[in-house]
């Protein structure tokens, strides 16, 4: 598992890339579904906002250590 990155000169957990990542892409998204009258039909847009963020960052999460395996 990949456990830092090296950005710009600075080592970052990989974990905080991801959730960052994952954040703003949950915000995009949130933009999107807001304007579609049956996302409001699944309950509250905090607990899906959340669980969308929550499941981005398990995608890229995923994704990433497939990605960037390091083979030891």
């Amino acid at each position: 598992m990949l456990e830092e990155l090296h950005l710009f000169g600075v080592y970052l957990p990989a974990a905080l890339v991801w959730a960052v990542i994952a954040g703003v892409s949950a915000h995009v998204l949130r933009g999107l579904f807001q304007r579609w009258t049956w996302f409001k039909l699944f309950g509250p847009a905090g607990v899906l906002e959340l669980a969308l963020f929550a499941l981005l960052w398990l995608g890229l999460t995923v994704v990433a250590d497939a990605f960037f395996n390091q083979g030891a």
